[in-house]
């Protein structure tokens, strides 16, 4: 009985949230990433946002081989930031984390962040990672810096969704806004309570860029961003310029 309590310690459970909608020539793959985890103790939520193709059967044909999979259905389709808030009401772990539908994680994901996260106590941890395309191919990598705080968020969204883990028991569980770019506005939230976040070794994840995705529209995101600083932040109109200015560059940097 001792050992079996060591090993619950050692091995926080990991809640990962996972939004699907229309998902089902890329939800296998996404899963399987999750299935091929070194670190075993997580359980993986998958909310389908009424689909209208098979990702339905597809998600509880594969909750069927793993009980560690569990499948929810949104009667209607909210969109993204309802389908993520129902996952977390639904969460039981220490740590929450995201992947959603179209992408992936390397095996050692979950295991390296988890372990940095227990030794060194830290509330948020967060990686660097590929960009590939609709059939795998690799565009690009988003390298990160080793650790930032909230005003370096407020410059650049550093904290991938796919990549992002925090500590639910201590920061709690962070909802999603409905405006725009609801995963960088749930993570400035955080910032705020943890002060910093700090960076796991590695390309841990894989994000796959469609032409039509929000972060392909660089016109509409810094629209968007500005809405972030001066509704979500309540940042003053020259303080929101001067984190644009930021903002625009490391986009550049990021895509270059």
């Amino acid at each position: 009985m001792n050992t079996d309590n060591t090993d619950a310690v050692a091995t926080p459970l990991v809640s990962i949230i996972m939004p699907a909608y229309n998902a089902a020539a890329y939800l296998q793959a996404a899963v399987e990433s999750v299935l091929k985890q070194t670190y075993p103790q997580w359980e993986l939520i998958v909310i389908n946002d009424a689909s209208t193709d098979g990702t339905s059967a597809l998600a509880m044909g594969l909750a069927a081989q793993d009980q560690r999979i569990r499948v929810f259905q949104q009667a209607e389709n909210t969109g993204v930031a309802s389908a993520r808030n129902r996952g977390l009401d639904n969460a039981a772990g220490k740590y929450i984390a995201f992947l959603d539908s179209d992408d992936l994680w390397e095996p050692e994901k979950l295991a390296t962040q988890i372990q940095l996260m227990e030794d060194k106590n830290l509330l948020i941890c967060y990686s660097s990672y590929h960009r590939i395309d609709g059939k795998g191919r690799l565009k690009g990598i988003v390298s990160v810096p080793p650790q930032v705080s909230y005003k370096d968020m407020l410059k650049s969204n550093f904290i991938g969704n796919l990549t992002g883990i925090y500590n639910a028991e201590v920061l709690g569980k962070q909802y999603f806004s409905e405006l725009r770019h609801e995963d960088y506005i749930a993570w400035l939230e955080l910032m705020k309570k943890a002060g910093l976040a700090h960076a796991a070794a590695g390309n841990l994840a894989s994000y796959r860029v469609s032409s039509g995705s929000l972060s392909a529209n660089k016109l509409r995101t810094v629209k968007w961003q500005w809405r972030i600083y001066r509704r979500s932040q309540a940042l003053n109109r020259f303080k929101s310029a001067w984190y644009m200015g930021f903002y625009v560059l490391n986009a550049l940097r990021k895509r270059s």
